[in-house]
């Protein structure tokens, strides 16, 4: 198909390229172009489904439209649902979005924000790795709109929205309580991350109010690690505490490592164990039988962030920084 120029429009329109650039570059009024002139050739280039050159609009107004999204892992479902609802927000108010993995490392983040200030993004909404703090700290120098999500840096003066992780493990921890179950594990990362930390804090928090804490009963995997590693070190933990009657998994790819673990061993969900994961998968709906999970507000994350980011966009030097936290939901499935 033929790239319309702002020379068919005049041509249709049958005035000048230059009345045409004005009109379009919203400069019509100022250059004395009268208003009927200016309608007719705002229904010409709308007729034709002109669209600006990009990088002509970007070297006019300095804005380039588009928003540089970072995420963590975007084939893990929750980074890709949440990409998917940013990605539709933003295209209802005009907006593109650039996304890219991180894949927790903090070398490639620091490449993947010097690229997007390179392409001039507008602005940036970033799960960030866990030495990013610097970074982060240039962008707000640079006076660039940022915000981050799922997780942030205490301490740090910019927007952030994430769940109320502390909240969504301790409600989970006490269900299992509620449940009967008393010898109840915990797999985490070794991440010091403050969403991972929080979620943790949560699960020993309710079991402390119990009298039942038990240190012995928590597992800290390599992020890093191969799924075949962690299935193993799973198994390892499993059989060194066999009194274990319930686990909550601290991310979803944690909780996919167990199932597989657990088939492995022959333990039966939830006869011998009760199981609950954050972050709902798939796989999890499908599984027999199917696993009760915290899901996590993507969509309430997703447009709270954007919303965010355009009132930064709008105004650098007016906006608030907001920290934004969201309830997760317990859904109960066959698992516990």
């Amino acid at each position: 198909m033929k790239k319309i120029t702002i020379k068919d429009i005049a041509t249709e329109a049958k005035v000048s390229i230059s009345t045409v650039s004005f009109v379009i570059n919203d400069k019509g009024e100022k250059m004395g172009i009268s208003a009927g002139v200016i309608k007719k050739v705002q229904e010409v280039a709308e007729k034709l489904n002109y669209r600006p050159s990009m990088i002509a609009t970007s070297l006019r107004t300095g804005k380039t439209r588009s928003i540089g999204l970072i995420v963590e892992d975007i084939s893990n479902q929750f980074f890709a649902e949440l990409a998917r609802v940013i990605e539709d927000e933003a295209k209802n108010i005009d907006y593109r979005v650039f996304y890219c993995s991180t894949g927790d490392d903090d070398e490639r983040s620091a490449e993947l924000i010097h690229s997007l200030l390179q392409a001039n993004v507008d602005g940036f909404i970033i799960t960030p790795t866990q030495n990013l703090e610097d970074k982060i700290d240039l962008l707000l120098k640079l006076k660039k709109p940022v915000v981050l999500v799922d997780r942030y840096f205490p301490g740090q003066r910019v927007s952030h929205v994430v769940m109320d992780n502390y909240e969504a493990a301790n409600s989970a921890t006490k269900f299992l309580l509620n449940k009967g179950r008393k010898h109840i594990a915990v797999v985490n990362n070794k991440s010091e991350m403050i969403q991972m930390k929080l979620r943790e804090d949560g699960y020993r928090d309710a079991l402390k109010e119990e009298g039942i804490y038990n240190e012995a009963l928590v597992l800290h995997m390599d992020y890093h690690s191969s799924e075949e590693t962690r299935i193993a070190e799973i198994m390892s933990f499993f059989k060194k505490n066999p009194k274990i009657d319930a686990v909550l998994f601290l991310a979803n790819y944690m909780g996919l490592a167990g199932l597989q673990a657990f088939r492995v061993m022959g333990i039966s969900i939830p006869k011998d164990i009760s199981v609950i994961s954050f972050d709902d998968h798939d796989s999890f709906k499908l599984h027999t039988p199917t696993i009760t999970v915290i899901a996590q507000p993507i969509e309430d994350i997703a447009i709270k962030s954007i919303q965010l980011l355009m009132s930064q966009m709008t105004d650098m030097k007016t906006f608030d920084v907001e920290k934004s936290l969201k309830k997760g939901k317990l859904i109960v499935r066959e698992s516990v």
